[in-house]
């Protein structure tokens, strides 16, 4: 019997259901098998015990959801499976050591807490380089979108590419380096939804006439953690999720605030008829390295 084989995908399908009901009879049922042997054999594989790692997961997304979306804290309590809001403060701040509200008002955004998934697959954990960026005065344009949690991993993805079509559509020729900013807060129409600002800018020695219709903006100068992607166009965003549901706990790190940063290093020449499939980018996160 594969037993890594069948937590991996028992793994894969509680990652999806995290919002659903998640007895140990049901989560049983679904791997087929009684729920003593499954206990057994998820703590044999991961060294961890099968209805903890369900409330930490659990608990992980519902930060996540406290941090992006200002939906009540009830509302959230109650989609991840919490009979009352006390529970959920109580379970919360066991992991978290602060109450859900404090989680939420605070500027910065400490990993400490955030249970990565347990992954079995082999994926490979970028590396993270740490930098530090000087002030800088870009050329770019901004513009804004709305998305549902549920949404985020489509639509960035979508929204990049219709983002860098409309910057670069009155030129021939691609610069060598392209700069994209993007920020999220909660959307102040819907609770339930975030509010991006995406920018896409070149440094001003590298715009044309064409380019040059863009605004000045300031790429904020301070400490950053840095990955480094070369791969499809349409795994970055997989790439970003990994980083900051994975890496960023791993690493212990604070996010401070600021804009992420995606540094395309392109062909440098003219512009092809379709978007690249291939890119290479370095992805940076602004972060606090001590407590002030």
């Amino acid at each position: 019997m594969d037993q890594a084989g069948i937590i991996r995908d028992l793994l894969v399908w509680l990652e999806s259901h995290l919002d659903q009901p998640l007895s140990l009879d049901n989560v049983a049922a679904k791997a087929g098998y009684s729920k003593w042997h499954l206990q057994r054999m998820f703590k044999d594989v991961t060294g961890h015990a099968i209805g903890a790692y369900i409330r930490a997961r659990r608990l992980s997304k519902a930060a996540v959801a406290l941090r992006l979306t200002s939906r009540p804290i009830l509302d959230i309590a109650l989609q991840y499976r919490f009979d009352s809001q006390q529970t959920f403060t109580r379970a919360f701040k066991k992991q978290f050591d602060q109450t859900p509200a404090w989680y939420r008002r605070t500027s910065d955004w400490n990993a400490f807490g955030l249970r990565p998934p347990i992954r079995l697959d082999n994926v490979t954990i970028p590396e993270a380089e740490w930098v530090t960026l000087p002030e800088t005065v870009l050329v770019g344009q901004t513009q804004c979108y709305s998305c549902t949690l549920e949404e985020m991993f489509r639509f960035r993805d979508e929204m990049r590419l219709h983002f860098w079509q409309q910057f670069l559509t009155e030129t021939d020729i691609v610069p060598p380096v392209l700069y994209g900013l993007h920020q999220s807060h909660p959307g102040g129409e819907k609770d339930d939804e975030q509010e991006t600002l995406y920018t896409t800018a070149v440094t001003p020695d590298l715009t044309s006439n064409s380019l040059n219709t863009g605004q000045e903006v300031v790429l904020e100068g301070g400490d950053y953690v840095q990955f480094t992607y070369e791969g499809p166009a349409s795994g970055l965003q997989d790439f970003v999720m990994l980083i900051y549901g994975t890496c960023m706990p791993n690493l212990g790190l604070t996010r401070r605030h600021g804009q992420d940063i995606e540094r395309f290093y392109t062909h440098g020449g003219k512009k092809h008829a379709e978007p690249p499939t291939e890119v290479h980018c370095e992805y940076l996160i602004p972060i606090r390295r001590t407590a002030e």
